[in-house]
């Protein structure tokens, strides 16, 4: 399969009254047999077309104004994908099916919130920085593979290199002693890189108590060398 990708980069810069700068993105992608149709302001995806759903999706954050694009937007990004695989077949005959470039990924695995055992939290492996957009994730909790929880993001591409980012997130209840991984297998990896979290309970700190013990025992130590020289200043008069 090829999977040789062409992208066409449009990106336009608006400039404010007050002199700010934003950077607006389009993005049509495609290879021979995916596609991806995605608008973004200064860095940040805004929303996307979902080809599976028939449908273009906003991708904002719940805090942000609601918003959505006037227009047929979806069937623009319908007729963009179709002028991109023609391009596509074009290019690979004229280049003679060129060798696909390729970028390992890099990933890396947090929970959401503070762990704390018995309350119900969320896993994040981060993956970034590689193409082709093909791959292989999968969790595992003490060795067994975990599907239910699973949540995977929209795949985002950096407009600076053409490298994909995306995130898969696990609801999970830590308890001490357990183990997850994510691991994700790419063409560009020569094994498949994996990321581990171990559920850790931490001891109580003692330094709090120490603190309190060695205060006290100053303050009486005080309270006792005043009542000494108070008696002695008494005899002495």
């Amino acid at each position: 399969m090829v999977v040789t990708g062409i992208f066409l980069i449009l990106i336009g810069i608006v400039c404010t009254e007050a002199k700010i700068v934003h950077v607006d993105t389009a993005l049509n992608g495609c290879s021979d047999s995916d596609g991806e149709y995605m608008y973004g302001l200064d860095g940040e995806e805004m929303g996307h077309a979902d080809f599976k759903a028939e449908k273009f999706v906003m991708t904002l954050p719940e805090f942000a104004v609601p918003f959505q694009y006037e227009g047929a937007i979806y069937q623009l990004a319908v007729g963009q994908q179709r002028a991109c695989k023609s391009n596509l077949k074009a290019a690979i005959k004229a280049h003679k099916n060129p060798a696909v470039a390729e970028a390992a990924p890099m990933s890396s695995i947090y929970p959401r919130d503070d762990v704390e055992v018995g309350t119900e939290n969320t896993l994040i492996c981060y993956v970034a920085e590689f193409f082709p957009p093909r791959f292989t994730l999968r969790w595992t909790k003490n060795n067994k593979n975990v599907t239910l929880g699973v949540s995977n993001s929209q795949l985002r591409i950096n407009v600076d290199d053409f490298t994909y980012n995306m995130f898969s997130t696990l609801k999970f209840t830590p308890e001490e002693g357990d183990i997850y991984t994510c691991t994700v297998e790419h063409s560009a990896l020569d094994w498949p890189l994996t990321r581990e979290f171990e559920v850790e309970v931490s001891e109580p700190s003692l330094g709090p108590s120490v603190f309190c013990g060695v205060g006290l025992t100053l303050g009486l130590l005080g309270v006792a060398t005043g009542t000494f020289f108070l008696v002695k200043g008494n005899q002495c008069n």
